[in-house]
């Protein structure tokens, strides 16, 4: 006699107490329906409170252990290392991915030549079924001219996170999802401008895409605005650039930057840096913000200083989030047979959070 309703609704719940976790996929397998039925059955034991719904999965409402569920369900997450300005984006990933079932393993690409290409290795071989990444790219050769094709013959999804591939690129169709850093560059001028500030000075890294993208931004910018003649750029430090070794000595001086270029404020990528170079204007006299404006450009750390600073935010905690959610629309698709789907860039715009480090132009 064919099984009602309530009787397979039954056997769904008891699978999903069981197991901590189950995919709506296995489930239909195991119980010869369709995945249609048995979503509707989730759905229906979720508003009766037997089980959680998730993306694609149905939870038991007890914890779910912390080792990942049977069929090795992990996905990896690949970023540099030494990189801090990823750590919220991990985190986002790694809640969207607990929602869904699914646990995210981390591994980090140290900076040299081939490390991104060994780490995709590793996790592949660990059973990972798909991956989240952001490529190093620490100079404009690595970024444009590298040869990426071999991320395109992976047989598992990938999805660049902080990342968007020249259309030219082998990657390109690949989803992807970044911060749209020429807006956060047009917030801090807009901010300072509009204190009356018309000479600035931007001290900022130039060994990753988002830096690159926030040094074009600013000249093009400050250009646009009429002010590229007041405005001059500098590496925030001297490790700054691709290649430490070959930063002058003067690469780092922002006091004379400052100076010489009569500024009355500073955009500094990296937080970090912004930290340093703040105290070092303090200790040359220059006051902050009395006499000198700052903003940061990251916000980690940025209202830990004894100056707490100005900062454009990019919403890292919702890049990895959903970049996880772009893997799992992927996942899915593979999944129920479903044809190729549309490649998505997906833009989130930082916001300005301000703190003690601006004020209007002496």
């Amino acid at each position: 006699m064919r099984e009602s309703a309530r009787q397979r609704q039954a056997r769904i719940a008891e699978l999903v107490r069981v197991r901590g976790v189950a995919r709506i996929a296995d489930l239909a397998d195991e119980l010869g329906v369709s995945v249609v039925t048995v979503r509707r059955d989730v759905e229906e034991l979720a508003h009766r409170g037997e089980v959680r719904r998730g993306h694609g999965v149905a939870r038991s409402l007890r914890p779910v252990p912390e080792q990942s569920p049977a069929g090795g369900d992990a996905v990896a997450m690949i970023v540099p290392e030494r990189n801090t300005y990823l750590t919220d984006a991990v985190q986002g990933a790694r809640e969207a991915a607990e929602k869904a079932g699914l646990r995210v393993e981390l591994h980090i690409a140290p900076g040299d030549g081939g490390a991104e290409r060994e780490a995709v290795r590793q996790a592949l071989d660990g059973g990972a079924r798909g991956l989240l990444l952001s490529p190093h790219w620490r100079t404009r050769a690595e970024e444009l001219d590298a040869d990426h094709s071999w991320l395109t013959e992976l047989d598992v999804p990938v999805v660049l996170v902080e990342r968007r591939p020249a259309r030219t690129s082998a990657i390109y169709p690949m989803d992807s999802v970044r911060s749209d850093h020429a807006y956060g560059v047009h917030l801090a001028l807009e901010h300072l401008t509009a204190l009356g500030h018309r000479r600035v000075v931007l001290a900022a890294r130039d060994d990753s895409p988002t830096a690159r993208v926030i040094r074009g931004e600013f000249a093009g910018q400050t250009g646009a605005r009429g002010l590229a003649e007041g405005c001059r750029t500098i590496l925030s430090s001297r490790a700054a650039g691709p290649d430490p070794s070959a930063a002058g000595p003067g690469a780092a001086d922002l006091v004379a930057a400052v100076r010489e270029a009569g500024a009355t404020a500073v955009l500094i990528h990296s937080d970090m840096d912004a930290l340093v170079l703040v105290q070092r204007l303090q200790a040359a006299g220059i006051d902050v913000p009395g006499r000198c404006s700052v903003v940061a450009y990251n916000d980690v750390v940025a209202d830990m200083g004894p100056v707490p600073l100005t900062a454009v935010a990019p919403p890292k905690t919702e890049l990895g989030r959903i970049g996880l959610g772009l893997l799992l629309r992927r996942l899915d698709a593979a999944r129920e047979g479903l044809r190729p789907i549309a490649t998505r860039h997906v833009e989130l715009l930082p916001g300005l959070v301000v703190r003690g480090s601006t004020a209007p132009a002496p």
